[in-house]
C-alpha cells in the first residue's frame, strides 16, 4: 500500500528537477507504474476475514500520543476505487495535451492529486484520511482556477468553499468519535459508534462532494471552467470520494435511523428527478454532463441509503459505471472544444446575435459559425 503513496511523490520530486519538457512523459509514466502496482495488488487480492475483510494492512506509529497512527489497507471496494483511480488518471494526463503554459506546475498539481486521492482510498485512520481528504483540495482548485475558463476564478473559489465548509463538520465529527473511542483507528471505532449527529457532521462533508441536492451548485461550475482533464478528474474519482465516505465510515460509525435513511432516499430520487429535467433545459455540453452527474449519484446514493446488499452493491457498480462513461463524455467535449473552442450546441450558437446567417449548402448549422 505505501508504494501506492511513495512512486507519485518520487515521480512529483523528479518532475520538479527536470526541465519542463520531461514533464509530461514523466507524469505518465509514473501513473502507469501506480497502475501496473494497483493492478498487481488486485491479482494478489485476499479478504482477511479477521479483519472485517481488508488486506494488505499497515500499521505504524504516527502521533501515539493523539491516537493517530500510519494505518492503511483496502478492501475488495475501495481497490476498485483504487485502481480506477489509477485509469482514470492516466487518461486525463493522455488528454492534457492541450495545455501549453507552465507545465511543470500543471503535471505536479496532477501527480500530488494522485496521492491524494490514492490516500483517501486506503486510510484506515481517519485523522490520515482527512488529511487526505483535504489535500485534494489544493491541485483541483490550482487546476481550475489557473488552467480554467473565463469564469475560473468564480468556480475554483465556490469549489472551495463549499468544500472546505463540509469538510470543517467533518472534522468535527471526527473529534467527536475521537473522544468516545480514544483513537482513530477505524477498526477500533467500529466497536464504539457515534450517534445520529456524528451522522449528520459526516453527511455534511460527503454530502458536499458527492454532490447531494441542495449542496450541488458548485458543480455544473466547476465542470464547465475546468480544463478537460479536471472534468474527468473531477467526475470519474472526486465525486467517488463523497460516496466511499458515506459507505466506509458515516454509516458504519454513526448509524443513522430508518427515519433518517428514508428521507435521504426521497432526496435521492429528487436528485436523480431533478438532475434529468435540468438536462433537458441545458445549452452547453459540460453543464449538461455535471448535471447529469448529479442524477447518476442519486442513484448511487439511493443504492446506499437502502441499506440492501443488492442496493450497496449497485451502488458500488454504479459508481465504477459512472466514472467511466462520463469520463469519456468529457473527453468527447473536450475534443470538440479543441476543434471548435465552444462547448455550446449548434442550435445555441445559431440563436447568437453574432452568428451569421447558414448559407445554401449548411441549412443545419454544420459549418456556419
Amino acid at each position: 500500500m505505501t508504494l501506492l503513496l511513495l512512486v507519485p511523490l518520487a515521480g512529483l520530486i523528479l518532475l520538479l528537477a527536470l526541465p519542463s519538457r520531461w514533464a509530461r512523459g514523466l507524469a505518465l509514466f509514473t501513473t502507469a507504474i501506480h497502475g501496473l502496482i494497483a493492478l498487481d495488488h488486485l491479482r494478489r487480492f485476499q479478504p482477511d476475514a479477521s479483519q472485517q475483510g481488508f488486506a494488505f494492512l499497515e500499521r505504524q506509529p504516527w502521533i501515539p500520543s493523539f491516537g493517530a497512527q500510519y494505518l492503511v489497507g483496502v478492501d475488495g471496494y475501495s481497490l476498485l476505487l483504487v485502481v480506477m483511480t489509477s485509469l482514470v488518471t492516466m487518461v486525463a494526463l493522455i488528454a492534457s495535451s492541450s495545455i501549453a503554459e507552465r507545465l511543470k506546475e500543471y503535471y505536479a498539481a496532477m501527480l500530488v492529486l494522485l496521492v491524494a486521492m490514492t490516500g483517501v482510498f486506503v486510510a484506515l485512520d481517519l485523522l490520515l484520511y482527512f488529511l487526505f481528504w483535504e489535500l485534494t483540495l489544493i491541485p483541483m482548485y490550482l487546476i481550475i482556477a489557473v488552467w480554467g475558463g473565463t469564469n475560473r476564478a468564480y468556480a475554483s473559489m465556490k469549489f472551495l468553499i463549499y468544500t472546505n465548509l463540509g469538510s470543517v463538520l467533518m472534522l468535527i465529527g471526527i473529534l467527536v468519535l475521537r473522544l468516545n473511542g480514544g483513537t482513530f483507528d477505524y477498526f477500533e471505532l467500529l466497536r464504539h459508534p457515534g450517534g445520529e449527529w456524528v451522522f449528520w457532521a459526516f453527511l455534511a462533508g460527503f454530502a458536499v462532494k458527492v454532490p447531494m441536492i441542495p449542496v450541488h451548485t458548485w458543480l455544473p461550475d466547476a465542470h464547465t471552467e475546468a480544463p478537460t482533464a479536471g472534468s474527468v478528474i473531477l467526475a470519474g474519482v472526486l465525486l467517488k470520494m463523497g460516496l466511499y465516505g458515506l459507505t466506509r465510515f458515516a454509516i458504519p460509525l454513526a448509524p443513522p435511523s430508518a427515519h433518517v435513511l428514508m428521507w435521504l432516499s426521497v432526496a435521492s430520487v429528487v436528485a436523480i428527478l431533478y438532475g434529468g429535467l435540468v438536462c433537458l433545459m441545458q445549452s452547453d455540453w459540460k453543464r449538461l454532463i455535471a448535471y447529469s452527474s448529479v442524477s447518476h449519484m442519486g442513484f448511487c446514493t439511493l443504492g446506499l441509503f437502502v441499506m440492501t446488499r443488492d442496493g450497496i452493491v449497485g451502488s458500488m457498480l454504479q459508481q465504477i459505471n459512472h466514472a467511466v462513461t462520463t469520463g469519456l463524455l468529457f473527453l468527447i467535449v473536450g475534443a470538440v472544444y479543441d476543434r471548435t473552442h465552444t462547448s455550446m450546441t449548434a442550435r445555441t450558437r445559431a440563436r447568437s446575435p453574432t452568428t451569421v446567417a447558414p448559407c445554401a449548402a449548411c441549412p443545419a448549422w454544420r459549418c456556419c459559425s
